[in-house]
């Protein structure tokens, strides 16, 4: 069973409103939590944001855009998926013109959201999408990254293998919008990216996906977040000129992203560090909690 959340609060960011909410001490050292693609803010647990707070940070977790509570771009449209899809896959880059929203305007949007809670420099950490967001902030704005942590992401170079076949069925698959429907294919996504059997994780999911279906789906959301990884190419030549110090953390059985794709981003960060955690597929399960908390709080120290 979830844990309380703290109450959700609302900033306006880069032209849009982002739902965020905080856990520990407002004056410890900032720590931001970005979630991957079309997943919610919630997917952070509480008893994991806690225990990292506990640690010695401000932790802050929030919505991307057209995701959970925060702005919906629905005039936007729908994007073709399929066809961006096929374009990639014939190593053809996509005109980030024609999609609604990059990584970037998404890294702007996490660094808005620091602006408005006056938050000079954080520790940013990122989780899948999330991941290649926090790059693109370290990127696009060094200055306000004390460190990076890079957790399931990948550097969207080619050559990388790619997910495997029941995953990328998951990520291409809409998901149900009636709530017993929605639920019940959450079940079967997250056995899928767990990469194994969990059954105390298992007993969770139905109350997770519940929870995450009454905050709010929004299927187009995610179909233009898919469209901005897909259009937003890869950051590798770039991540060889980022100085920031930077921490890695991917799992052995990663389904969705392979472990090539997180050592591809330590091996393109200069001095970069990773961790692989055994066993941990693309989630974030209890039993991973205590390695990957470690390793983000050996990393994120504040140095003036």
């Amino acid at each position: 069973m979830h844990r309380d959340p703290p109450p959700t609060l609302f900033a306006r960011s880069n032209g849009i409103e982002l739902a965020y909410d905080s856990f520990g001490d407002p004056d410890a050292q900032p720590l931001l939590l970005i979630m991957g693609l079309g997943t919610q803010m919630i997917a952070w647990d509480e008893a994991f944001c806690e225990q990292l707070a506990a640690r010695g940070y401000r932790v802050i977790r929030f919505d991307n855009r057209d995701i959970g509570q925060s702005t919906r771009l629905t005039a936007a449209g729908i994007p073709d998926i399929g066809a961006l899809l096929a374009q990639a896959l014939a190593g053809v880059a996509t005109d980030p013109a024609r999609v609604p929203y990059t990584l970037t305007d998404m890294a702007d949007d996490a660094v808005g959201l620091l602006d408005a809670l006056g938050i000079a420099s954080a520790h940013i950490v990122g989780a899948s999408m999330g991941g290649a967001i926090a790059q693109e902030i370290a990127l696009r704005h060094p200055r306000r990254v004390r460190t990076l942590v890079s957790i399931m992401a990948t550097s969207g170079g080619s050559g990388l293998p790619p997910p495997r076949p029941e995953a990328l069925q998951v990520l291409m698959t809409p998901a149900p919008t009636d709530r017993d429907g929605y639920i019940a294919r959450q079940q079967q996504v997250m056995k899928i990216l767990r990469a194994g059997d969990d059954p105390e994780e298992e007993a969770l999911d139905a109350a997770r996906a519940q929870r995450a279906f009454e905050r709010g789906l929004n299927p187009p959301g995610y179909a233009r977040q898919l469209a901005a990884i897909i259009a937003s190419g890869s950051r590798r030549e770039r991540l060889s000129l980022l100085r920031t110090p930077t921490l890695v953390i991917h799992g052995d059985a990663d389904p969705l992203v392979p472990i090539e794709c997180g050592m591809d981003v330590a091996r393109s960060v200069p001095g970069a560090r990773m961790v692989t955690i055994p066993n941990m597929g693309h989630a974030l399960p209890k039993q991973t909690w205590a390695p990957v908390i470690d390793a983000i709080a050996d990393h994120a120290v504040w140095t003036d």
